[in-house]
C-alpha cells in the first residue's frame, strides 16, 4: 500500500508540474497575441517621487517610425494590474500600446503612507515619452478607484498646460459632473469620454432624491447627473433631452467633436473584470476614439481562454502542492510526519454521533455567518497596514477558536467516552514531529511558490480565476504576512483538525469523497449564504440590504473558493498521512500570502 501510495503521488506531482506549465503557455500565448504582442515588466520612476510597477504591451506594429495610439489600464481598492488582463489582451491585440499599472500601494508598487491616487496621470507621463506611442492618441480608463484615479488624472492633464489625454473610460466610477463651485459643467473639455456602468454596481451611481428616497445603481440614467454628462455638463434644469444607455452622443466643444456615451452591462461592480460585455464597451470606446490599428469587432474576444488557463495554472499547483507533500512524507528524513498506511475513515458509535456530526458543522457555519458583518466592520476600522488582512483574518482567527472550542466540547462530551483516541487520529502530536511537521509545511510553501514566481518571470503570467488570485510579491509582504498569518493559521489548522481527525467518518456511505464534499460545503455555507441574501435583495429592490457591507461581501467571492478548496486539501494530505496538521499549516501559509499580496497596503 506504500508504494502504491507513492506512486500515485509521484503520477500526481507530474500532473501538476503539466498542468500549470500548460497554463504557462497558453495564457502567455492569448496575452502576446500568438508572440505579435511583447509583454514587459516595468519599474517606472514616476514624477511624483515613488516607484510604480507595471506591465507594458507593445504589438509589434508600433514603433518609432509608426507609432500607435497608448492606453492606461488600472485596476481599483485592492486589487492589482493583472485583473485587467480583458482589457489588455482585447486592446493591445488590436494594436494598442496599453500600460496595465500597479497603483500606488497595490500590488508590487510602492507602499506610502496614503493611497494615492495618481497613478493614472503618472502611467500616462510614462506613455507619453514612449517614441512608439503616438502621443497625440493617448486614452485612460480605470475601475471603481482605478476610475477616480482617472478622473484625478483629468484634472493633473487639465491643470499641466500642456494637456495631451485624449480619451477617457471611467469603469464603474462616476464622472465629474460639477465644478469647484457645484455648478454642472464638463470638465473633460473636448476629449472623448464613456462610462461603464453596471446596472447593479454596489459602490457608484448612487443618489437621494428631494423626497429623501435612496437610489442605486439601476435607477442612474434617471439620475440629473447622469443626463448632464450625456448632455456635455449641461444643467438638466434647462430643460435637457432625456438621453439614453448604449449610445453615442456627439458635440462640438473647443472647435473639436467629442462624444459621450454610457454603456450599460448587466454585472455587478466587480464583475466588470470578468465580463463580456463591459469589454465590448472597452474595446469599442477605443477602437472609436483612438482608431483602432488593427480593427476587430468588440464582439471578437479571446481574454475568456487566458482566464481559463490561469484556473488550471490554480488547479494544476492544487496538485502538486498535495502530492509533494505526500512523496516528502515517504522520504527518510520526514518519514515519522506521515503514516505508513492510509488513513480509513472513523465509525460512527451511534444516533448521538451522527447528531454531533451535523450539529457541530451547522453551528460552526451559523457562528462564522452571523459574526462576520460586525467582525469585518471592526476589523476593518483598526489603524493596521493592511486593513482588509486584518478584517478577513480576525474573522478567520474567531471561526478559528469557535472550531476549537467546539472540539473540546464534543471530545470531553461524547468523544472520548466512546473511544476516540486522539494520538490514532493524530491529534496528539510529539514536539519532534510537530516542529518536523512545520518545516516539511515551509518547504512545500517555498517550493509552491517557486512555481508561481517561475511562471511571472518566464511568462509575465499568474494562477488565478476572477478575484482569486495566487502571484508574485515584493520581498516586504513577508513581513506582511508575519503580522496577520497567526490570524489566518488558527483558522486553517483548526479547520483541518476539525475536517479531518474529527469528522473524516462513515457519514456519505462508503465512498468517503462523499464525506469530504459534505464537510467541505458546511466550511463553505457562510461565504455562500451571505452574498445569496445580499443579491437576492438587491436584484428584487434595487436596493441593497447591507449597504455598509458592501464590499466585506464582495471579499466573500473568492473565499467561496478558498474554503472549499483548502477542505479538500487538507482531507487529501490527511488521508495519506494522518497528519491533520500539515495541510493546515500550508493552507494557512499559502492563504495568508494570497491575501496579503492582493490587496492595499500603507504605511501605518
Amino acid at each position: 500500500m506504500k508504494t502504491q501510495t507513492k506512486r500515485m503521488a509521484k503520477i500526481g506531482l507530474c500532473i501538476g508540474i503539466a498542468l500549470m506549465l500548460l497554463s504557462m503557455v497558453v495564457a502567455s500565448a492569448v496575452q502576446t497575441s500568438g508572440g505579435r504582442v511583447s509583454v514587459k515588466s516595468l519599474s517606472l520612476e514616476t514624477d511624483a517621487g515613488y516607484v510604480m510597477t507595471a506591465y507594458l504591451f507593445v504589438p509589434d506594429t508600433a514603433t518609432a517610425e509608426n507609432p500607435a495610439p497608448g492606453i492606461v489600464t488600472s485596476h481599483g481598492y485592492l486589487n492589482n494590474k493583472e485583473m485587467q488582463d480583458a482589457n489588455f489582451v482585447e486592446l493591445s491585440r488590436r494594436g494598442f500600446v496599453v500600460l496595465a499599472i500597479d497603483q500606488p500601494c497595490h500590488g508590487n508598487s510602492e507602499v506610502l503612507s496614503v493611497n494615492s491616487a495618481s497613478g493614472v496621470y503618472q502611467g500616462a507621463l510614462a506613455l507619453s515619452r514612449m517614441p512608439f506611442v503616438d502621443v497625440s492618441r493617448i486614452g485612460i480608463t480605470g475601475h471603481s478607484m482605478g476610475g477616480m484615479s482617472t478622473n484625478a488624472a483629468v484634472a493633473s492633464d487639465n491643470a499641466s498646460g500642456a494637456p495631451f489625454i485624449s480619451a477617457v473610460l471611467l469603469n464603474n466610477a462616476d464622472p465629474t459632473y460639477q465644478d469647484a463651485d457645484g455648478n454642472f459643467a464638463n470638465i473633460y473639455g473636448s476629449r472623448d469620454v464613456g462610462v461603464v456602468s453596471a446596472q447593479y454596481d454596489e459602490f457608484f451611481h448612487q443618489w437621494t432624491d428631494d423626497e429623501g428616497n435612496r437610489h442605486e445603481a439601476p435607477d442612474y440614467l434617471e439620475w440629473e447627473n447622469a443626463q448632464s454628462f450625456l448632455n456635455f455638463g449641461a444643467d438638466p434644469a434647462d430643460g435637457l433631452e432625456q438621453r439614453e444607455a448604449d449610445t453615442i452622443y456627439t458635440d462640438t466643444v473647443d472647435g473639436e467633436e467629442c462624444i459621450r456615451v454610457i454603456y450599460r452591462p448587466h454585472i455587478i461592480h466587480p464583475w466588470s473584470h470578468f465580463s463580456y460585455q463591459a469589454t465590448v464597451g472597452v474595446v469599442d470606446f477605443f477602437s472609436r476614439t483612438l482608431d483602432a490599428p488593427n480593427p476587430i469587432p468588440a464582439t471578437n474576444q479571446v481574454w475568456q481562454w487566458k482566464e481559463a488557463f490561469n484556473f488550471v495554472g490554480v488547479i494544476g499547483l492544487c496538485i502538486f502542492v498535495i502530492n509533494f507533500i505526500i512523496l516528502l512524507t515517504k522520504t527518510p528524513v520526514f518519514a515519522d510526519v506521515g503514516s505508513a498506511e492510509p488513513v480509513a475513515p472513523a465509525k460512527v458509535a451511534d444516533g448521538k454521533g451522527k447528531i454531533w456530526f451535523w450539529g457541530s458543522l451547522a453551528a460552526g457555519a451559523l457562528f462564522s455567518m452571523l459574526i462576520y458583518r460586525r467582525i469585518l466592520a471592526f476589523g476593518t476600522s483598526l489603524p493596521v497596514s493592511q486593513t482588509e488582512s486584518m478584517g478577513l483574518g480576525l474573522w478567520s482567527f474567531l471561526c478559528g477558536l469557535f472550531s476549537i472550542l467546539s472540539m473540546l466540547v464534543y471530545y470531553y462530551t461524547y468523544g472520548k467516552k466512546h473511544g476516540m483516541d486522539l494520538a490514532a487520529r493524530g491529534v496528539k502530536i510529539p514536539l519532534k514531529k510537530l516542529l518536523k511537521t512545520i518545516l516539511l509545511a515551509v518547504i512545500v510553501v517555498v517550493v509552491a511558490y517557486s512555481c508561481v514566481f517561475f511562471a511571472e518571470y518566464f511568462f509575465k503570467v499568474d494562477f488565478r480565476l476572477w478575484t482569486l488570485a495566487i502571484k508574485t510579491f515584493n520581498p516586504d509582504m513577508l513581513g506582511q504576512a508575519v503580522l496577520y498569518g497567526g490570524l489566518f493559521m488558527t483558522f486553517y489548522v483548526a479547520s483541518s483538525v476539525s475536517a479531518n481527525a474529527f469528522n473524516y467518518n462513515e457519514i456519505g456511505g462508503k465512498h468517503s469523497w462523499v464525506n469530504a464534499i459534505v464537510v467541505a460545503l458546511f466550511t463553505t455555507l457562510p461565504a455562500l449564504i451571505l452574498p445569496w441574501i445580499q443579491y437576492i435583495h438587491y436584484f428584487t429592490t434595487d436596493l441593497m440590504l447591507w449597504p455598509a457591507s458592501n464590499m466585506h461581501i464582495l471579499w466573500l467571492f473568492p473565499i467561496v473558493l478558498i474554503l472549499f478548496g483548502t477542505t479538500l486539501i487538507s482531507r487529501a494530505v490527511y488521508k495519506a498521512t494522518n497528519n491533520p496538521y500539515l495541510a493546515g499549516i500550508v493552507n494557512g501559509c499559502i492563504i495568508t500570502l494570497m491575501t496579503v499580496t492582493n490587496t492595499c497596503t500603507t504605511l501605518v
